[in-house]
């Protein structure tokens, strides 16, 4: 007699999204599977400087709510941060201001204030955020994941009929990969190129925006790594690391914190942001049965929001 899968769920995809998303639903009772082209180690999400905070993606109102959940999983996981990977550190959030980021600004991040003119040149928030190690966070959800009974499965999907064939409930958490997965033309590649150097010191975060240049420079001080940033290449497909722009990353951060200049170099990175205009978070029924929700175009918003989105696909897995 053929075994009755009705009730198990398929995720399609291993980032931040999808190994959040699985653990949710596996620590829920369900019986889950991952299904990824490549190991978290290889995703978009491995490359993510990995900085909590609300960056403005669609739908705003729903996004800070998520934001928040995932804040406060965030603040409870940073009481282990060699385990977990995260960390709360202090930094500058430049060209922010503490009357634009409403009431819960206050009430949810303690010791919140506009940045001295030591900390930061231009108006800033100081502000003591997650700052997620992503390799070591990564491998922390896939291990809880399996410990709740969860497996994972190196498997390309050219078509989610695939999933939906084994069982009740597919979870598409593909990021990029939904362009052609689901035909969605809306979301589409935001290419950022990072450089990892060894850390001369610094132990705060910093993030600069110049809107003239349309340029964002930020320092991501992790344990035995500086991480400088960065890039924002909108429909750019390469993940090839440019010298030239590599040098001029290294340029922007030493004027901010000019020790960076002469520190080594321990590689480059490149990922692709999947952007959508607003997140897909939705729920299917699909015609002869089974449920179908999406869960993608969550840009560089991933990390932000991933514990509030998970849970919202445990409702509408729920329903």
């Amino acid at each position: 007699m053929a075994e009755d899968r009705s009730s198990d769920v398929i995720v399609v995809g291993s980032g931040v999204i999808g190994l959040t998303t699985a653990l949710v639903l596996a620590e829920s009772g369900r019986r889950v599977r991952i299904w990824t082209r490549e190991p978290a180690e290889r995703t978009t999400s491995a490359v993510a400087g990995a900085l909590w905070w609300p960056y403005a993606i669609e739908p705003r109102r729903l996004a800070r709510a998520w934001a928040l959940q995932s804040l406060s999983v965030y603040e409870e996981l940073a009481a282990r941060p060699q385990e977990t990977g995260v960390r709360m550190v202090e930094g500058v959030m430049g060209e922010a201001r503490l009357d634009k980021q409403g009431s819960w600004a206050a009430a949810r991040l303690p010791g919140l204030r506009a940045s001295t003119a030591e900390e930061y040149a231009g108006t800033g928030l100081w502000a003591r955020l997650p700052l997620i190690d992503m390799p070591v966070h990564l491998g922390w959800l896939r291990e809880r994941f399996l410990r709740a009974g969860g497996t994972v499965e190196a498997r390309t999907v050219t078509d989610l009929a695939e999933a939906r064939a084994e069982a009740g409930t597919v979870v598409n958490c593909t990021g990029l990969g939904a362009r052609e997965l689901v035909a969605d033309p809306a979301v589409r590649p935001v290419r950022g190129q990072l450089v990892i150097v060894e850390n001369p010191g610094i132990r705060t975060w910093l993030v600069s925006t110049d809107a003239v240049a349309g340029t964002t420079t930020y320092l991501f001080p992790q344990p035995d790594r500086l991480v400088l940033g960065g890039t924002t290449d909108d429909n750019e497909w390469s993940q090839t690391a440019d010298p030239a722009v590599a040098s001029r990353i290294v340029e922007r951060c030493a004027l901010l914190r000019p020790e960076v200049a002469g520190a080594r170099v321990l590689g480059h990175r490149v990922g692709l942001r999947p952007v959508r205009d607003a997140v897909r978070l939705e729920r299917e029924v699909r015609r002869g049965g089974g449920v179908l929700v999406h869960n993608y175009g969550h840009g560089g918003a991933g990390v932000t929001v991933a514990w509030g989105c998970a849970r919202v696909v445990l409702d509408l897995v729920s329903e």
